[in-house]
């Protein structure tokens, strides 16, 4: 048995790779990472977008690897990864963010509009997946859910058939993976983003929204960061199969 001891969030000395790391839930988790210690390397398809993200991760006092990445073309991730991790010395966390969303009604949806959602948010972070285990020895995964993995949302169908399929994805890699490599996942609840935009701009949907969260309040970016650090340090030794859902506690009431 282990012997009792103090849960310990540190990720001093550890390398990570975090997608789609450009701008919001991607670029607060690959500088919140760093804060705890972590060296961080990060992608985006836009290598230059990346910029400030490591400006942040460096004025944390940690070494940030920028590289370009399109998760879609999955005959990239393989090498890409490698490149990264070669760089970073190892790798003991990814944190698999890159997804894109557009809001469309179900009868609308065409099959391009249906790969580029999917083949983002699930298929390339499922070969992501792959790729880092096999230079993984041991460590954590980190997928980023939604609250559509769990609730149906009009307009969203290839997001919530996408964000769904991870949650599954997670639970299995879980199980096959144990003991030495842990996949959980973080399911943000409403953050202001690029990606979520379009929604705040109507006054009558934040209102309605706001209703139905408890903590009374949208998330801001800042607030993901201790679950994820957690997740991916020892404290979390024994989780693994999990997603921790991050939502003001819109789940519990609905």
């Amino acid at each position: 048995m282990l012997e009792p001891s103090v849960p310990d969030f540190s990720l001093a000395g550890r390398r990570a790779i975090v997608t789609g790391a450009s701008r919001g839930i991607g670029a607060a988790l690959a500088a919140g990472l760093a804060r705890f210690g972590a060296d961080v390397a990060i992608c985006a398809r836009d290598l230059q977008a990346l910029e400030p993200t490591r400006q942040a991760i460096e004025a944390a006092g940690r070494t940030a690897v920028p590289f370009a990445l399109d998760v879609r073309a999955t005959e990239n991730i393989d090498p890409a990864i490698d490149a990264a991790v070669k760089a970073l010395g190892g790798l003991d966390i990814l944190v698999n963010n890159a997804g894109v969303e557009q809001v469309r009604p179900a009868l609308e949806v065409d099959e391009a509009l249906w790969d580029r959602i999917v083949d983002t948010n699930l298929k390339g972070a499922f070969f992501c997946a792959q790729a880092a285990a096999r230079r993984m020895a041991a460590g954590a995964v980190v997928n980023v859910c939604s609250l559509t993995s769990g609730v149906g949302v009009p307009t969203a169908v290839p997001y919530g058939a996408s964000k769904s399929g991870l949650l599954g994805m997670t639970r299995a890699l879980a199980a096959e993976w144990a003991p030495a490599i842990r996949v959980n996942a973080i399911g943000p609840g409403y953050f202001r983003t690029d990606l979520t935009e379009v929604f705040y701009q109507d006054p009558a949907w934040c209102a309605k929204t706001l209703e139905k969260i408890p903590a009374g309040r949208f998330g801001v970016l800042d607030d993901l960061i201790g679950a994820t650090v957690f997740l991916c340090s020892d404290a979390a030794r024994y989780v693994t199969g999990q997603l921790l859902y991050i939502d003001g506690g819109y789940m519990a009431s609905i």
